[in-house]
């Protein structure tokens, strides 16, 4: 997909701004009339395309600092993207989420409420990560399918501790609506004044242990987690249904497929949750990535 190609015409979009403006109610009619479909596919697996970024002041893909600002761009690659065989849901905030069910999207996938995006991409306060977009009565009220809370844990910020309470909270209530809740926990520092995570193998082992234990019953608590290093070790830490995450676009696709491919075969592993890398590849094939994706997944 080229930036001047377009998947959805210039009308759909010209109704989802009329409807928005002129019948807002539009929206609550749309997510009560979706077809909902089972969390898992048949294979007991789950490919999910993640477009939460934005809320948290994230537009940049690699060396595009603004790269997911246009709007209208990243629906019609999210459109693309799901009309692909083996795309399973979508993840967002409402306002993304609100867009893809007027735009009448949503029908038979799995859809993930991102719940909390106030920790701002480069604030002083960013991991007082406040839940600021979805809460679990949205998600039920909506009809959604899925939670996510991203648990970023820096031992020397005192913020930490309110993202874990409410995280922990959010776990709580997850679990009394019986809705499936994915944690993607990191451990945490400052460099240069920016936040960074901690990819070693034993940060993440370390980061699975303490968001494992969040909430009052972990019987609906997923994990999201990075590939890293000697997956395996990751994977023996928790008995917790997992789903990895895509990190940052690389130059080189096939070096991340493959490390995909490796960490999907380990024992609990149950798909893939990825964004920025195949929404807007390299060379702009958007088909062609998030294909390949789904192959890996659903071993097509």
């Amino acid at each position: 997909m080229s930036h001047g190609d377009r998947y959805l015409d210039a009308d759909r979009f010209a109704q989802l701004r009329e409807l928005r403006a002129s019948g807002p109610a539009a929206i609550a009619e749309a997510h009560t009339s979706r077809t909902r479909r089972p969390l898992l596919a048949d294979d007991g697996r789950l490919f999910i395309l993640a477009a939460d970024h934005p809320a948290r002041g994230a537009l940049g893909v690699g060396d595009e600092p603004m790269a997911m600002a246009d709007r209208y761009e990243l629906l019609d690659r999210i459109a693309l993207a799901l009309s692909r065989p083996g795309v399973d849901g979508v993840l967002g905030t409402p306002d993304i989420i609100d867009d893809l069910a007027l735009l009448g999207l949503l029908d038979g996938k799995v859809v993930v409420g991102s719940m909390n995006r106030g920790g701002l991409r480069g604030a002083s306060f960013e991991l007082d990560d406040r839940f600021t977009a979805y809460d679990v009565d949205g998600i039920v009220r909506d009809r959604l399918d899925f939670a996510k809370a991203l648990v970023r844990i820096d031992l020397d910020d005192p913020a930490t501790a309110a993202t874990i309470e409410a995280t922990a909270r959010a776990v709580t209530d997850a679990s009394a609506a019986k809705l499936p809740i994915m944690l993607e926990p990191f451990m945490s520092t400052r460099q240069g004044g920016r936040v960074v995570n901690d990819l070693g193998t034993d940060a993440v082992i370390t980061s699975v242990a303490i968001a494992a234990g969040l909430g009052s019953s972990s019987a609906c608590t997923w994990m999201k987690l990075p590939v890293v290093d000697d997956m395996e070790r990751v994977m023996a830490a928790t008995t917790l249904p997992t789903l990895l995450l895509g990190g940052e676009r690389t130059d080189d696709p096939d070096a991340a497929y493959a490390s995909w491919r490796d960490a999907l075969s380990l024992p609990g592993v149950r798909g893939l949750v990825v964004g920025r890398t195949l929404l807007y590849p390299p060379d702009h094939d958007v088909q062609r990535a998030v294909d390949t994706a789904a192959a890996l997944v659903h071993d097509a």
